[in-house]
């Protein structure tokens, strides 16, 4: 198994560092500032070897420039996105597994909060890199991709085994959760869950990850054709991807 380190950065993002052991390479994915990552690494005395790049907003890839000049990393990214992406040395597509180390990944197209995001599955390590796809209790904001297009990601990650840890973006979950309780009021565990994540916000203690099992039975986006939605929402005339761009302009205006 890797360790999987959480580097907050700037006011609300995360970068991770996946150690593995077996061949003492390190991994991050995205590069939202240097220094908290500089900091971490330098006190370890670690190397830091490969960047993994989910999408190409600021806040995600604004420390690499520093990153690799000062460590010499391999830069990962999407193929079809790489004309705004820092230099790839290394570019990657779904349906083809990228190795690194002891470790692979699996590549998924994530469309929706931009046209040519990736998310990276390590399934030996049970844990899901989603950027700003899937996120905590919700999803990203659709800047480029359709409702469409983001309801079809998530669909996809749905399939992923239930007990896969999701690794964000963002720490917005304080905002999630209390969206998610104004379209599914009546959701037991939703309202268990609150109390727990809250609980975690006030003592300054990340809510990533959390698993697939717990997004699938509190995450309202996940969720649009579940029937307590349905009834709350009165959408039981909609299709599901209806459903979904109805609970998303909430979510935008909330």
């Amino acid at each position: 198994m890797s360790l999987i380190e959480i580097i907050p950065c700037l006011s609300d993002n995360y970068a991770y560092i996946i150690r593995d052991h077996q061949t003492n390479k390190n991994i991050l994915v995205d590069a939202p500032e240097y220094a908290p990552i500089e900091r971490y690494l330098d006190e370890k005395a670690l190397s830091l070897d490969f960047i993994l790049i989910t999408h190409h907003h600021s806040d995600h890839i604004d420390g690499i420039n520093h990153l690799k000049l000062k460590y010499g990393p391999k830069v990962i990214g999407a193929k079809r996105d790489k004309h705004r992406l820092p230099p790839l040395d290394i570019e990657v597509e779904e349906g083809k597994e990228l190795s690194i180390g002891s470790k692979k990944f699996n590549i998924y197209d994530v469309d929706g909060h931009t046209v040519g995001h990736i998310a990276y599955a390590l399934l030996e390590d049970k844990a899901l890199f989603t950027g700003d796809s899937l996120m905590v209790m919700g999803c990203g904001r659709l800047f480029e991709g359709t409702p469409k297009d983001m309801w079809e990601s998530l669909k996809k990650l749905k399939q992923l085994p239930e007990d896969i840890k999701i690794y964000s973006g963002h720490e917005y979950t304080k905002s999630n959760i209390e969206f998610a309780l104004t379209v599914d009021p009546q959701n037991e565990k939703l309202k268990v869950r609150r109390m727990t994540e809250l609980e975690r916000i006030e003592s300054g203690t990340p809510t990533v990850p959390s698993t697939l099992r717990e997004e699938l039975d509190t995450n309202p986006f996940l969720r649009e054709s579940e029937s307590s939605i349905v009834d709350h929402m009165d959408t039981a005339n909609l299709d599901p991807v209806s459903r979904f761009a109805k609970i998303r302009a909430l979510k935008d205006n909330f």
